[in-house]
């Protein structure tokens, strides 16, 4: 077996042509390294005849930090098999990986040639009617069976085991639940918006509500998360979308994907006080927001309502009371881990471009302060919130401070 090692393009390359048949003989093959996360290198290898298909290799560290930021490789081993298993429960709406390789900590699978970054159509004020409604499919699938309702209860602990994953996992205890709710030195925070964040250091009362969230985040292994459903995740084009990326993935509380995804479209909708100056094409392009948040909560808990009455093997959770009230606490955990997006995209190390493309730094401030505020509301007002209804309430009226 050979030592793992950091790919070249010529790695990447000879790597795509051993494991897939769909270069073929004689082809004459190129290759770019594309990738600008942290974690990973992302090859694209392609053939004189316009197949392409992607390489993807775990670095041993973190890239924003360097070699001091030791990472383990088995990362790739997690990211593969989430999306082997989600992609048998929802092969629409999941990337398709074709090969695995342990010792190289490296990944094969389809290109998305087609489709385009989420994060980018968004921020770009392009609309998809489709992405609410496919991604919910996703969400209520993959965490429906994976969950209690539809495994054994050794088969459950089993699969538990299989993908822990602690490292990622801390990662995300610490720049969701941690960094920002202290003076960290990973924190990242605009000058604007200084003593907004400092207020998060000394409000006890919002850390002891992240504390109830990160310690269900941390003993709630309700289901098989991606574990970092975000904007730039989801690849879409006019008529579909895909997940990527999951390496963070693990055994935990449903309403972290759910709440990560309602997060980012409102990370957008905040952004675009900054990104769109026509006033009548920032209200359209934030509506078109609103419903799809709207659309993503209601299509995805009527579909994983469906599936617990018809699917669920376990007798004793197919109490309808019990059910009833599983959404309930669902919902709260769904607005609390929003709200924790909302904060560490804002002060803590890794921002997103919906906030950070912004030009004018006043504005920009006053955007990331609306974040803040609405993040600090979701966390709090999670219990009392009892509908969509009243989130968008919420929301209407920060819009018009």
């Amino acid at each position: 077996m050979a030592e793992y090692h950091t790919f070249s393009t010529e790695d990447a390359m000879r790597f795509a042509d051993e494991h897939s048949g769909l270069f073929g003989d004689h082809s004459k093959l190129s290759c770019e390294e594309f990738g600008d996360g942290n974690l990973n290198l992302v090859f694209r290898v392609s053939n004189d005849k316009g197949t392409s298909l992607i390489v993807k290799q775990a670095l041993p560290y973190a890239r924003c930090v360097g070699e001091s930021w030791p990472l383990t490789i088995d990362r790739a081993r997690i990211e593969a098999q989430v999306l082997l298993k989600h992609r048998k429960l929802c092969p629409e709406h999941t990337v398709e990986v074709l090969h695995y390789d342990a010792e190289q900590a490296a990944i094969l699978m389809e290109d998305l040639k087609h489709y385009r970054i989420l994060r980018t159509e968004l921020i770009s004020g392009k609309q998809f009617a489709h992405l609410a409604p496919q991604m919910a499919s996703y969400l209520a699938n993959t965490l429906f069976y994976t969950s209690d309702f539809a495994l054994t209860g050794p088969n459950k602990k089993q699969q538990v085991g299989k993908f822990l994953n602690p490292e990622l996992c801390l990662i995300t205890e610490d720049l969701f639940f941690t960094d920002p709710y202290c003076n960290h030195e990973r924190n990242n925070i605009h000058a604007e918006i200084r003593q907004q964040a400092q207020q998060l250091w000394h409000d006890e009362a919002l850390q002891a509500e992240v504390a109830q969230l990160k310690a269900d985040f941390l003993s709630k292994p309700q289901a098989l998360l991606h574990g970092d459903v975000h904007s730039g995740s989801i690849f879409i084009n006019e008529e579909n979308c895909k997940v990527i990326d999951a390496e963070f993935g693990f055994y935990g509380p449903i309403g972290f994907d759910v709440g990560s995804l309602i997060g980012n479209l409102l990370l957008n909708y905040l952004g675009h006080f900054g990104l769109t100056q026509d006033t009548d094409a920032r209200q359209q392009h934030q509506d078109y927001l609103v419903s799809q948040v709207q659309s993503l909560w209601q299509e995805f808990s009527a579909q994983f309502t469906q599936l617990m009455r018809s699917e669920c093997h376990e007798p004793a959770l197919q109490n309808s009371l019990y059910q009833q009230r599983f959404m309930q606490q669902l919902w709260a955990d769904t607005l609390g881990y929003a709200g924790c997006e909302l904060i560490r995209r804002t002060v803590g190390l890794a921002h997103v471009a919906d906030l950070d493309k912004i030009s004018n730094s006043t504005v920009r401030g006053q955007c990331e302060a609306k974040a803040l505020q609405l993040g600090r509301d979701l966390i709090m007002q999670r219990h009392s919130l009892a509908n969509m209804a009243q989130l968008m309430q919420l929301l209407h009226s920060l819009s018009e401070r």
